[in-house]
């Protein structure tokens, strides 16, 4: 009788393990026509903001630079950067921004929302990414996926059942995660964090720090994880990641830390230990040096959201 295959998901990728403990959330706060003269910025935040093209047209205005919208199109901004989405490519007045909008003129259907880890002072993952990412529907044919999601998002909103703004929010959850993969996978990133867990190799060691901070790892423990000699693992974690190993480590550790301060009720000292450090006293200093505040601040800011 034949060995029966292993069925369960029991070994995650290091991307699906990063998303899970940085709490990814998504979204959609605006499905709405705008029409005459208009413009809105949603920076801001502290969140990451997207715009996406129903239908009809729109402008983007970013860092002095112009780039028209069309429908399906889509924008992000992972790093919060101050953006206009205006009825012209003419640079709109102060005064008009965010103001209300006429009612004559074409007609616009803009879907707006947002992209949120819950602990975004904390989150590595978007170091690398660009100002903006700008998906164009005219240009992105090949990618069906991405294009699938967006025409079940738009028309979704349009017959609007019950259960529709879950089902929208997940959608624009899937479509974050596939803009993170074309980021890599069409060579727009080289570096960074997202783009070393793509690594067939380094992607492995990030995979095994993330999943067991508090085990007592050594540099020659992570290059084996990778299959890497010690020092080509080094020299190739440092310059994917931007951090050396250990220092990955225990950013990564202050991380974890950080989310089971806020997240649980475990002790400081049982933290500490599931954080890799054999004391409290250790584990208080490190947080502090690295984080700016004590543990137990963390705790008590959390405790009053």
């Amino acid at each position: 009788m034949s060995e029966s295959p292993n069925i369960y998901l029991n070994d995650p990728d290091p991307l699906s393990v990063l998303l899970k403990r940085l709490s990814l959330n998504a979204e959609v706060y605006v499905n709405g026509d705008f029409c005459g003269t208009w413009a809105v910025d949603t920076s801001g935040s502290r969140r990451i903001p997207f715009h996406l093209i129903g239908d009809g047209e729109a402008w983007l205005h970013i860092n002095g630079e112009v780039t028209q919208l069309q429908k399906w199109d889509l924008v992000i901004f992972p790093h919060d950067h101050q953006h206009i989405i205006a009825s012209s490519a003419d640079k709109p007045d102060e005064q008009l921004i965010n103001a209300p909008m006429s009612n004559d003129g074409a007609v616009t259907n803009m879907v707006c929302g947002f992209f949120e880890f819950k602990h975004a002072q904390i989150n590595p993952l978007l170091d690398a990414m660009p100002e903006v990412i700008h998906l164009q529907a005219s240009t992105n044919t090949d990618d069906a996926k991405t294009r699938r999601l967006i025409e079940m998002m738009i028309n979704e909103l349009k017959q609007a059942r019950v259960g529709c703004y879950t089902v929208v929010d997940q959608l624009a959850y899937l479509l974050f995660i596939e803009v993170l993969r074309q980021q890599v996978e069409t060579s727009a990133l080289n570096s960074g964090l997202l783009a070393a867990m793509f690594d067939t190799r380094i992607g492995k060691a990030l995979n095994a720090i993330h999943q067991n901070p508090q085990r007592n790892w050594q540099l020659q423990a992570l290059a084996d994880e990778a299959l890497m000699s010690r020092s080509n693992f080094s020299d190739k974690f440092t310059s994917l990641v931007g951090l050396s190993p250990m220092k990955y480590l225990v950013k990564w550790r202050m991380v974890e830390a950080y989310r089971l301060l806020v997240n649980t009720e475990k002790s400081v000292a049982d933290i500490a230990q599931l954080s890799g450090y054999e004391s409290e006293a250790a584990f208080r200093k490190a947080f502090k040096q690295h984080q700016g505040e004590a543990p137990g601040a963390v705790r008590s800011e959390s405790n009053r959201i």
